[in-house]
């Protein structure tokens, strides 16, 4: 048995009553053993000293596959985005540069205490990843993209329906529960402009079949979904619903531009919907309607996506986006800085739908954790403060000192415990230059 006591913290349950606890955490193993004033002796005692404790963040939409791509696409719209730069590289990637890039975008989100993640990796490769994901700690819903559809498609990355499904069920089988159960598989159709029907209508079937979520992309960009009504004859959501998916178990990312219809859909049938502000406006893709979305009681959560079309995993800066694109559509006391923590925190667990496990500080849960560092110029000063808006308006990944998983110290004092940081900048670096020649980028 291992013992870690966080000492003299300020613990951010959020838990149901939202409690703010100065005191101590203990934690055995993997889980909070308790929490309060404690007379306790451990094996590893952190003096917290007066920094917060707050649980890991939850990014629920991240490709760790395109990580090394980062500034390698900018300034474009999401389609030209997607053909002219991202497709070529990712199917020019190779089993080592995707676990660099896999480490490269795990080591960012230690780094500003990000503990779990949904990730859609690309079409091949995606055990490298797999065990990047094992190998560092971190806590993963994840799965091979499937693309089978698509004129403009790379053939390096075109599949045959039938081998997508086949690789896809073998993932799954070898890896979902891996790492003490942190790596979770979901099925990851990118999205339905390069999926046929045959292959979501398997999907839906399989997603039951295994008791697995389904991750996908949808109404990101007008021009998705003028390409979606032409193909399918339908909107995005309402195509999803046609088709069985449209339900508890399905994330979509981004669901910018959705009608009255579509909305009425997502709140109906219990689709957690991912918000990614930072690339919704970096691409030009638009702003969400989330502030409507939470009214009518959807379940919305949030990601960084991408390194590419981000270009961080920054979850910080995701919660200030997230609360200040909303304030001059909706006035400035729309997205409150309490509910936007709530998103990236207690939300992020529910989408992954470990709500039981992860994203409160509460004794019997994971000890997946972050502690944060607020005595700084920019978070000055502290009298009076809310902690929520001191959180998201103020915090930054650099204010995090620990961040841990499962149990284990991943991250302290500026040091990567699971991730020698120097090798995967170089091996990253490497990497790149490969797979650009490959992709004949140069």
């Amino acid at each position: 048995m291992t013992t870690i006591l966080l000492k003299n913290a300020v613990i951010v349950t959020m838990n149901a009553e939202r409690s703010i606890v100065c005191g101590d955490l203990l934690i055995e193993n993997d889980r909070i053993k308790d929490i309060g004033q404690l007379d306790v002796t451990a094996d590893k005692v952190v003096n917290a000293g007066g920094q917060l404790v707050i649980p890991g963040l939850i990014q629920t939409h991240i490709h760790l596959c395109q990580t090394l791509f980062r500034g390698q696409a900018d300034d474009l719209e999401l389609l030209d985005w997607l053909k002219l730069r991202i497709w070529p590289l990712e199917g020019a990637h190779d089993t080592e540069s995707l676990y660099w890039s896999a480490l490269l975008g795990i080591g960012e989100l230690f780094k500003g205490g990000t503990t779990a993640i949904i990730d859609m990796e690309t079409v091949h490769h995606t055990e490298a990843a797999f065990q990047a994901i094992v190998d560092s700690g971190i806590r993963a819903l994840s799965g091979k993209c499937m693309m089978d559809y698509g004129q403009e498609v790379p053939a390096t990355l075109m599949e045959n329906t039938a081998d997508s499904l086949q690789q896809s069920v073998d993932l799954l089988e070898k890896w979902h529960g891996q790492g003490n159960g942190r790596l979770q598989y979901a099925f990851a159709p990118r999205f339905v402009v390069s999926c046929t029907e045959d292959l979501l209508r398997q999907v839906e079937k399989l997603s039951k079949q295994y008791h697995v979520k389904v991750h996908t992309h949808a109404s990101e960009n007008k021009g998705e979904i003028a390409l979606v009504q032409a193909e399918r004859k339908m909107r995005n959501i309402v195509y999803f619903d046609h088709l069985g998916l449209a339900d508890g178990n399905l994330i979509l990312a981004h669901c910018i531009w959705l009608d009255d219809e579509e909305v009425s859909i997502l709140q109906r049938q219990g689709v957690k919907v991912v918000h990614c502000p930072s690339c919704n406006l970096k691409l030009g893709s638009g702003i969400a309607r989330i502030p409507e979305m939470l009214e009518r009681g959807i379940h919305v959560s949030i990601g960084a996506d991408g390194a590419p079309c981000n270009n961080n995993l920054d979850g910080f800066t995701e919660m200030r986006t997230a609360s200040l694109i909303q304030k001059p559509i909706y006035g400035p006391t729309a997205m409150p800085a309490w509910q936007t923590f709530a998103l990236a925190t207690v939300g992020g667990a529910r989408a992954m739908g470990l709500e039981k496990e992860i994203g409160s500080l509460e004794i019997g849960k994971k000890a997946d954790l972050a502690m944060v560092d607020l005595r700084k110029l920019h978070c000055s000063p502290q009298a009076g403060s809310d902690v929520y808006a001191q959180l998201v308006y103020q915090a930054r990944a650099s204010d995090v000192t620990l961040t841990m998983v499962d149990g284990q110290v991943v991250y302290e004092q500026g040091c990567l415990a699971t991730i020698d940081e120097a090798v995967v900048l170089r091996q990253a670096n490497t990497a790149l230059e490969r797979v650009r020649r490959r992709a004949g980028i140069v």
